[in-house]
């Protein structure tokens, strides 16, 4: 608790410093609804994040290798203050769901713990740059649907591309099957080295995303009420997760595992 006391007392300092207005990129007077400080060590709270594993004995999308375990605390650790991602190179063949993998990881989500419509969301990481990492924080439609239902990617980074920050925003009328999907970049020569703030503002007028309250990339509402280009006025929940190779994270070394997702917290703001 007083790892939190310390972080809550710091940002209400920052907030008196600015005159109202956070000096992490929030915009001022929205409130905060909803965060992981993660100072109690151990799993990653149950009350806050599920775990996704869906594909595990069938394969991951994009041709990624990874497993992805379940309450496992050498894959998902709060630890010290910070919640730990972490990639091995393993197998756990005992596993019901076993899909042949030979590497672990973890992808936590919200998903039917918490949504929300629109709000800023802040997470401050610390990213790993093995070659072949692929890590991502990210919101995805609770209607389930891709990619009618929306994707906003606030962060992904690969590690063959060490500093290269990607921010995509994926609609029905905008994504990478139909040859439509806009990805932006940014750089942040240090993303593995030192935390960095990962944001997304959201309203019902535009969303953007960007990096320590500089915004990369960005989507306008057209305001035609066209659910196929903006189905953003429904909920969307947050994952946290590190892939293992892929379609986009490329060749994987071996010898630079295991890779480490350092998150320090999430928070979500509204107006």
């Amino acid at each position: 608790m007083a790892v939190l006391a310390r972080r809550i007392f710091a940002a209400v300092a920052l907030v008196a410093a600015c005159g109202g207005a956070h000096a992490d990129g929030v915009p001022a007077g929205w409130r905060l609804v909803w965060a992981d400080e993660f100072d109690v060590d151990g799993l990653p709270d149950p009350g806050k994040w599920d775990y996704d594993t869906e594909r595990n004995r069938l394969g991951w999308y994009n041709h990624e290798l990874q497993y992805y375990a379940k309450a496992r605390r050498e894959n998902a650790e709060v630890k010290g203050g910070r919640l730990v991602i972490t990639a091995r190179r393993e197998a756990l063949t005992a596993q019901p769901d076993y899909g042949g993998q030979r590497y672990t990881s973890a992808r936590l989500v919200t998903r039917g713990k918490a949504s929300w419509t629109y709000g800023f969301i802040g997470v401050r990481a610390k990213l790993p740059c093995g070659p072949g990492s692929w890590p991502a924080i990210w919101t995805l439609g609770t209607g389930g649907k891709w990619p009618v239902d929306g994707e906003i990617d606030i962060m992904e980074h690969v590690g063959n591309k060490p500093g290269e920050i990607l921010g995509s925003i994926y609609t029905g009328a905008q994504n990478w099957p139909r040859g439509t999907g806009k990805t932006s970049t940014t750089s942040v020569p240090d993303a593995c080295g030192a935390f960095h703030d990962y944001q997304l503002t959201w309203t019902k007028e535009r969303i953007r995303v960007g990096v320590d309250g500089r915004a990369y990339a960005e989507l306008a509402n057209p305001g035609d009420g066209d659910y196929e280009k903006w189905p953003f006025d429904r909920p969307q929940y947050l994952l946290l997760n590190l892939a293992v190779g892929g379609d986009l994270g490329g060749a994987v070394q071996d010898a630079s595992l295991p890779w480490r997702m350092e998150v320090e917290y999430v928070r979500v703001y509204q107006p």
